[in-house]
């Protein structure tokens, strides 16, 4: 049991940036119009602070290490092992959301991956056009009218809101630690996502230093239109539930 928790702390930092920088993906410019929920900015912003830090004196410099050394295929074969597991989780919480024909093409690309694809490294399933839905425990919560909260900033784990951060611990459990019984491998894997996850973003984080004067706004911002989107299937109404 202990051994499980400590995998799950593990993942917990290792997550952390990712989630910040998966935010900025989508972000739209200072000045957008979002309508934002920001009680305790002062916080946020010293927890935003410190996770810039964090990524600029640790996850930056291995992840462009990384991607010097790693050819792209095997990245790519990286990236789709773990979309794999996103695809499983992701058909669960379709079925939650009463959402069928999307659970039922989650779970066709994961049969299609898992076997076809030697365990998830090969994408058949785009190939076969098995569309990608992807969906998480928060956006289930907010399907079922639970509102999204204010915005927080946890140190390591990046941007969220009151509703994610309670559906947070159970989005994270969809890892390869499910059906991986060793937990060095398992820490292992989530590392090594995470490291990936970032050099793929090395690109478009370069652009948003060079670009943005408060950044800590446009990646609230961002995150949250891309957040509001994610639940309303692109149609998000122009007051969010609070």
């Amino acid at each position: 049991m202990m051994s499980r928790s400590l995998s799950g702390l593990k993942a917990l930092v290792c997550t952390s940036v990712v989630l910040a920088l998966q935010g900025c993906a989508s972000a739209p410019a200072p000045g957008s119009g979002v309508s934002v929920n920001d009680p305790i900015e002062g916080f946020n912003r010293a927890m935003f602070g410190f996770n810039e830090k964090v990524d600029e004196n640790v996850l930056k410099p291995v992840a462009t290490s990384y991607k010097n050394v790693v050819p792209s295929p095997a990245r790519t074969g990286i990236t789709n092992f773990h979309n794999n597991f996103e695809d499983a989780w992701s058909a669960v919480n379709s079925l939650f959301q009463l959402k069928f024909e999307h659970a039922a093409s989650n779970t066709m690309r994961v049969l299609v991956n898992t076997t076809m694809g030697l365990g998830g490294l090969l994408d058949w399933g785009t190939a076969m056009r098995l569309q990608r839905y992807n969906e998480d425990f928060g956006r289930t919560l907010g399907y079922w009218g639970v509102g999204e909260g204010a915005y927080v900033v946890w140190p390591l784990l990046g941007p969220s809101t009151a509703r994610d951060s309670v559906a947070l611990p159970l989005d994270l459990t969809a890892s390869p630690s499910l059906v991986i019984q060793s937990t060095a491998l398992s820490a292992s894997l989530t590392a090594l996502n995470v490291v990936n996850n970032r050099a793929n973003l090395l690109d478009t984080t370069t652009l948003l230093d060079d670009i943005v004067l408060d950044k800590y706004i446009f990646v609230r911002d961002g995150f949250l239109q891309r957040r509001r989107s994610q639940l309303w299937e692109g149609n998000p109404p122009e007051t969010p539930r609070n």
